[in-house]
C-alpha cells in the first residue's frame, strides 16, 4: 500500500469534514425530530424575510420534518464522505475515483448546511487537493 504525505492529508482533511458534517447533522436530525424550535434557522428567518402578503415560503421554512429531513441528506452525504476518505487511504490507487465523490456529496452536504459549512469545506479541500496533487505529478 504505498501513499504520500498529500494523499494522507487529503484522507486526514476529508475524513474530518465527513466527521463534521456526519456529527452535526445527527445532531440537528434529532433536535428537528423531536419538535424543538428552529432558534432562527431556516425557518425563523424564511417565514420572517417572506412573511405577509408575499409568504414565499409558507409553512415548510417553518415546519420541523422539513428542517429533519435536509438535516438527514447531510448524514447521508456525511457518511458517505467518512466512507470514501478512507478508501482513499485503503486504495490509493482509486484515488479519482474518491476524490470526485468526496466533492460531489460534499457539495451535496451543503444543502443540510454541511456541518455549518465548515464539514462540507474541508471535504471539498481534501478531495480538490487529491486531484491537483495528482494532476501535478503526472
Amino acid at each position: 500500500m504505498a501513499t504520500n504525505q498529500g494523499t494522507t492529508f487529503a484522507f486526514a482533511v476529508s475524513l474530518v469534514g465527513g466527521l463534521i458534517t456526519l456529527i452535526i447533522s445527527t445532531i440537528n436530525v434529532i433536535w428537528f425530530s423531536s419538535g424543538a424550535t428552529s432558534f432562527g434557522g431556516y425557518g425563523t428567518a424564511m417565514k420572517g424575510a417572506m412573511d405577509g402578503y408575499h409568504n414565499f415560503m409558507g409553512s415548510y421554512a417553518a415546519s420541523n420534518t422539513f428542517l429533519a429531513g435536509l438535516s438527514l441528506i447531510g448524514v447521508v452525504c456525511g457518511v458517505v464522505v467518512v466512507m470514501s476518505a478512507i478508501l482513499l487511504q485503503v486504495q490509493p490507487h482509486q484515488h479519482n475515483i474518491w476524490a470526485i465523490v468526496i466533492i460531489v456529496f460534499s457539495l451535496v452536504s451543503f444543502v443540510g448546511m454541511g456541518g455549518y459549512f465548515i464539514g462540507a469545506i474541508l471535504g471539498i479541500v481534501g478531495g480538490g487537493f487529491v486531484l491537483y496533487l495528482r494532476q501535478t505529478r503526472t
